[in-house]
């Protein structure tokens, strides 16, 4: 009876620290949902207090990850969980890496709107070539986080559709830029800069495709990594 009684305990105990790790994630999400929105609003506006409120906010984000690494680890270490509780503590540890680097990804679009603005209002407009691109992006990491929030698979194959969506954009703002640059080479600081910004929302879209396949891992235990639109919504139909 004893015995008994200590494996519903630690049945209970890891269900509370997966919850617990879970609770930590979708926190973390919606801080990294706070840093893009926040990253694509200072692209408009240039403002240093919004700039700094970003950089302040990469420090929470990395103690985030640094809280669910240290759950999780505990979970694998003392409990070996089951298959599925496995599964889910792996995707969570995934999830949680694509969130910390959107982040790294926000931080570095602050730092170049920073860098757009002090070469002056001559180059914003060109700005304006990342906006379609930028709404995509911010669109599907909420589709992402909220798949993760749900662990519901799926959103994996329109994020994946989505992401192909993403990077037609960045190769059109290539072409743009790299017409700006022949027409007028005084803009081709500005534009490089442009150019980063453009390659880091590519990024992003790459990360939240990432947290969709992380829940089809988590959800029915397919490893969809790589996988077309066609392969994951056979997975999923089982």
């Amino acid at each position: 009876m004893v015995l008994a009684a200590e494996t519903v305990d630690q049945h209970v105990h890891d269900h509370t620290a997966l919850g617990r790790a879970r609770e930590l994630v979708i926190l973390m999400a919606a801080r990294v949902e706070r840093q893009l929105a926040d990253a694509i609003e200072s692209l408009q506006t240039g403002s240093p207090a919004l700039i700094a409120q970003i950089l302040r906010h990469e420090a929470e984000v990395n103690g985030l990850e640094r809280a669910i690494d240290e759950i999780s680890g505990q979970i694998i270490a003392r409990r070996h969980p089951a298959a599925r509780d496995l599964r889910l503590v792996m995707a969570l540890l995934g999830a949680t890496t694509d969130l910390e680097r959107v982040g790294d990804e926000a931080k570095k679009i602050a730092l170049y709107a920073r860098s757009i603005f002090a070469a002056g209002r001559q180059v914003l407009p060109r700005v304006l070539e990342l906006r379609p691109m930028a709404e995509l992006v911010d669109d599907m990491l909420r589709q992402a986080t909220r798949a993760m929030e749900a662990l519901d698979p799926n959103a994996a194959a329109v994020l994946v559709r989505r992401d192909l969506e993403v990077n037609e954009r960045f190769r059109a703002v290539l072409a743009r830029l790299a017409g700006f640059m022949v027409e007028d080479p005084r803009s081709i600081s500005a534009c490089l800069d442009i150019l980063f910004v453009a390659k880091s929302f590519e990024r992003i879209g790459d990360h939240a495709k990432n947290l969709g396949e992380h829940v089809v891992y988590a959800t029915i235990g397919k490893d969809v990594r790589h996988a077309t639109v066609a392969e994951i919504e056979q997975e999923l139909r089982g």
